[in-house]
């Protein structure tokens, strides 16, 4: 009997269904506006899809390979057109969902220094990235809502 609250294949469709959601909000964009809209300084969306992206990608090639990767610069990652960003998102997701099934129980549990920084249990630093996600989204919902434009639901199946 595990003696955890969610299975890794439960944390891992969490996850992914937070990341179905993340790509209503990139779809919902306006091509121009993805790429130069921006609020009070804060990124465009694309900017802010290019961390994300790029975050992810890198903590699993860190994982994979049990080696700590520096940050390096990310601007342009995701893509230079909105098709090619919704591309990567939906290569990137196939990359978590492989992740999620070849990963054990166990691993979840073990230090891991994410990016020379985050000297976490797996799970806490797979937390970081999904609040990191979280948190940026909410950016996109603003951007949208400034744009006159309304977000996707955040409740319910996505």
């Amino acid at each position: 009997m595990s003696k955890d609250i969610v299975t890794p294949q439960e944390w891992i469709a969490n996850w992914q269904s937070n990341r179905r959601l993340t790509r209503k909000v990139i779809e919902a964009f306006p091509e121009k506006e993805l790429f130069e809209f921006s609020i009070g300084g804060m990124r465009p969306f694309a900017n802010i899809v290019d961390e994300l992206l790029y975050v992810v990608n890198l903590s699993i090639k860190q994982i994979s390979e049990n080696q700590v990767i520096e940050f390096s610069d990310f601007m342009g990652y995701a893509g230079k057109t909105k098709a090619e960003i919704l591309t990567h998102w939906d290569k990137t997701t196939a990359l978590i969902q492989k992740f999620g099934k070849e990963t054990s129980q166990e691993k979840y549990r073990e230090v891991f220094n994410m990016f020379g920084m985050y000297n976490y249990a797996l799970i806490e630093n797979l937390i970081y990235l999904l609040e990191n996600e979280i948190h940026h989204r909410g950016q996109g919902y603003v951007y949208l809502r400034a744009l006159g434009i309304e977000p996707p639901a955040f409740y319910g199946e996505y």
